[in-house]
């Protein structure tokens, strides 16, 4: 199993990265809250991975801190949460915001993340309040603006799509929050705030 890359990165298209290890190019999912700390293309990056092997596909998750792949396979071990809606919930919130929410019973806000109904929100609060403590004390994430040849709401806008939300809410999303000057990470930043009410 693959623990852990170290390599350059080569392309990042959210949630997708490219990152070549060896002179092999391997592809990566990682959360918005990843993606934003990441350093630029051409320069070295350490992910710590989660391996996983289905009967028609094999992935690998990528994540800059222990925290948020706790966090990342813990949800996955609540029924009705694959790893799109886990993502969608590192994407949304940092990891201590999360283990608050879940510590306070909060279902109503767990809702408001992509994927996450009330039935699937009282699961994640009855199954993960006693295995959150590998998670809590974590700062969220910092963004670090990286420069882009493409359109930066177009961008938001596919990213946004890719972690869950229809594309009549993103529309939405992206003209309320984007600015002159805003680069795409910038503006999925401010739309996820925008979307859960933080």
């Amino acid at each position: 199993m693959i623990g852990r890359l170290r390599g350059i990165l080569i392309s990042k298209q959210p949630p997708s990265l490219l990152v070549e290890v060896g002179g092999v190019g391997y592809e990566v999912e990682a959360p918005m809250s990843t993606i934003y700390d990441l350093p630029g293309l051409g320069k070295e990056v350490v992910l710590l991975t989660h391996h996983a092997v289905k009967e028609d596909s094999i992935t690998l998750y990528g994540f800059l801190r222990e925290a948020e792949r706790v966090l990342f396979r813990n949800l996955l071990k609540v029924s009705g949460i694959g790893a799109k809606i886990a993502l969608a919930v590192l994407s949304g919130v940092s990891t201590d915001h999360f283990a608050r929410l879940v510590q306070a019973g909060d279902v109503v806000a767990l809702t408001k993340i992509p994927g996450i109904g009330k039935k699937t929100a009282e699961r994640i609060v009855v199954e993960l309040r006693d295995r959150l403590d590998g998670v809590s004390g974590v700062p969220g994430a910092t963004l670090q603006a990286a420069g882009t040849a493409l359109d930066a709401a177009g961008e938001a806008t596919v990213a946004l799509q890719q972690l869950g939300y229809k594309p009549v809410e993103v529309s939405r999303l992206v003209q309320k929050v984007a600015a002159e000057g805003d680069d795409a990470e910038a503006i999925i930043r401010k739309a996820l705030r925008a979307a859960l009410g933080s």
